[in-house]
């Protein structure tokens, strides 16, 4: 992964974050959500601090990863929620977990002792990046919501850093 470096995400990359948000949502299994939304938006909800983009020298940006607060309660000032997604056209080249590792070091160095997601179980890959990384499946939630006509369950997993007590 010589060609790939990570860097913190800019205004700039806002278009190909974007596009790569909606190639996973294109996907079916990455979210409930179908569309990816406005920069404005995205921007909004997400922590600056915790928001890099994989850079590949040949195409550009070739995923990214960023989280949100959980709550805005004092106590849950630890605890986000995040997500990843890479280019389909990169898909199996480690830029996952080079995004996650940055991801993990970021938070932990910023005294934020839990990473959550949820993950549909139909996604395979994404659990199993996110178990290598030392997350834990906490639970299943059953038929939480509705996606294209369907109803999905959703795994919640977390990763408490072994570094802040």
């Amino acid at each position: 992964m010589a060609d790939i470096s990570v860097r913190p995400m800019a205004a700039g990359d806002a278009e190909r974050v974007l596009a790569i948000y909606q190639a996973g949502l294109d996907a079916g299994n990455a979210s409930f959500e179908v569309t990816a939304p406005t920069w404005s938006a995205f921007d909004a909800t997400r922590l600056t601090a915790h928001r890099f983009v994989a850079v590949s020298g040949e195409s550009g940006v070739a995923g990214w990863i960023a989280v949100s607060p959980t709550s805005t309660r004092a106590v849950y000032a630890g605890v986000v929620e995040h997500s990843v997604y890479v280019d389909p056209a990169a898909h199996g080249r480690g830029i996952a977990r080079l995004l996650l590792d940055t991801l993990i070091a970021s938070t932990e160095a910023a005294g934020i002792w839990t990473i959550q997601s949820g993950v549909f179980p139909e996604n395979t890959a994404s659990l199993t990046l996110h178990e290598r990384a030392g997350f834990r499946v906490i639970g299943v939630r059953e038929r939480v919501g509705r996606h294209h006509d369907r109803w999905r369950d959703v795994v919640l997993l977390e990763r408490r850093s072994p570094a802040i007590s």
